[in-house]
């Protein structure tokens, strides 16, 4: 009889780790994207990353390969689709996880959902600010592209390094998808938060760009998200009233960052000289990525099926959402696995969530580290223009979130980001004007300039009453301007983000 009960122990030891270890589910996911191919995370470019990653784990026998997933795609545009097409699906079947979305607004409302249905929730999209609060309606989100707050670790590590004490944040409020309204939020609650003195104007419109640069006298720092041309306009601004190297400005281009250092300058037209010229002033802060041997294959493969969707040239780049949406899988494969191990099956959704984070593996390009509130810390490189004849940028900056460390490169030169004697100018000036020679005498000059100013200051006070100024601005230094734009910015994450 023992000799029998000691033949059924071993052979249960046996089969205990194959039984354990090995998983065959079969998972069903929901992916949310945009088709319209504008955007850099459109279901044509994602997909191909999504189904590499399900093949791969299945050749590369992991103790997840026998998941089976079936991936349903739905488009997402940047609005109200998402969680149109998220209800009518779940009518018929919740399903185990969702991918998506990457816009805010979109992503907002489907991640609710998902976490009152414990359904996790992974995305390389959803970064602005207000999805760090996971305590309760974002409870089942993970992220695994760094957010806008991991970005702006970069500008804190520079500001303590250079003892830079003031920032005046400029931005292009789109007011719908408000992708700069986010990029600057983060920038402005790590460094409000550390005490420096924040001065904000926002573009709602085209405007001119010799307006807002007189914005950036006072300050050391000018952070800077836009679109390119308002970029470049105002970076000609800088350098016509000789302020290039009156305060330290920056651009942040997260997710085309190839574009510098092939001519981002260049418009073909009259002023591609002076632009050059300025935008060796203009430092970028960008994603860092890394590339190990494996990405070879998969950016090949990626590619081949982009080009099969009509997608080539620049378009077809690998970006940080197609590597994100790939790693996804992989972390999320890992966590089930880990549930499962543990007695509890597809279905935990706050198991399979909390398995996700805190936790660094290998991703597709690179480690991934997931912080414990489930955000992926990010690494981001300082560009700058370090061949004015070719005008071509090089990063002199590395920044490491895991650590929180910065990295200077051969390149780099103190000089170019120390702040010399400023350079001040009235703001009255007009750099492309002159007197003309009128004559007249000082007193006639004052009390014809008394006139012009009285007249133009009835002109503005009724113009400001009755329309609507295209440049909002907010100074720390008044308490009740900083705590309008407080309440904006909770507004536009809580407020907005239900009523979209």
């Amino acid at each position: 009889m023992s000799y029998l009960l000691s033949c059924c122990l071993y052979v249960w030891l046996i089969l205990l780790p194959v039984r354990t270890s090995a998983l065959n589910e079969e998972i069903e996911v929901l992916v949310f994207l945009p088709k319209n191919n504008s955007y850099l995370f459109s279901i044509s470019r994602v997909t191909p990353a999504i189904e590499y990653a399900t093949q791969t784990m299945k050749l590369n026998g992991l103790p997840y390969s026998g998941l089976n997933f079936t991936v349903h795609y739905e488009n997402s545009d940047c609005g109200n689709e998402a969680l149109f097409s998220l209800v009518e699906r779940s009518c018929m079947k919740k399903p185990d996880l969702i991918l998506g979305p990457v816009c805010e607004y979109a992503a907002a409302q489907v991640v609710r959902m998902a976490s009152h249905w414990n359904i996790p929730v992974i995305s390389a999209g959803a970064l602005a600010t207000g999805f760090n609060q996971k305590e309760k309606e974002y409870s089942h989100l993970t992220r695994v592209a760094p957010t806008y707050l991991k970005m702006a670790e970069t500008f804190s590590a520079l500001f303590h390094d250079f003892s830079w004490k003031s920032a005046v944040l400029i931005y292009d409020d789109d007011k719908e998808e408000r992708n700069c309204y986010f990029t600057l939020e983060g920038v402005h609650s790590v460094l409000d938060a550390e005490d420096y003195h924040i001065h904000v104007v926002v573009i709602y419109s085209k405007v001119d760009a010799d307006e807002i640069i007189k914005e950036t006298y006072d300050y050391d720092v000018v952070i800077m998200c836009a679109g390119a041309d308002i970029i470049r306009d105002i970076m000609l601004a800088a350098y016509r009233r000789r302020l290039t190297n009156n305060s330290i400005f920056f651009n942040i281009e997260l997710f085309n960052s190839s574009s510098y250092g092939n001519g981002s300058w260049k418009r073909g037209d009259k002023y591609d000289a002076d632009a050059k010229h300025a935008y060796a002033a203009l430092n970028v802060v960008t994603l860092l990525r890394t590339v190990k041997p494996q990405f070879e294959n998969f950016s090949m493969e990626v590619k081949k099926s982009m080009q099969k969707a009509g997608i080539s040239g620049d378009g077809a780049n690998i970006n940080m959402f197609m590597e994100g949406f790939h790693d996804a899988l992989q972390l999320y494969a890992m966590a089930l696995h880990d549930v499962i191990k543990n007695g509890s099956n597809k279905k935990d959704g706050v198991q399979i969530t909390q398995r996700m984070w805190n936790r660094t593996f290998e991703g597709i390009a690179g480690q991934v580290s997931i912080d414990a509130n489930g955000d992926r810390n990010g690494d981001f490189s300082v560009m700058t223009m370090t061949d004015l004849q070719a005008g071509t940028y090089e990063a002199v900056f590395n920044y490491y979130g895991n650590n929180g460390t910065l990295q200077k490169m051969p390149v780099f030169n103190r000089d170019r980001f120390t702040l010399q004697v400023r350079h001040r100018i009235p703001k009255s000036e007009d750099p492309d004007k002159s007197s003309g020679g009128l004559g007249v005498s000082a007193v006639t000059g004052i009390i014809v300039g008394g006139l012009l100013g009285t007249a133009l200051l009835m002109a503005f006070y009724f113009f400001r009453k009755n329309y609507r100024i295209t440049i909002e601005r907010r100074t720390q230094r008044e308490e009740c301007d900083i705590g309008k734009h407080r309440q904006l910015r909770e507004d536009s994450i809580r407020s907005n983000f239900s009523a979209a």
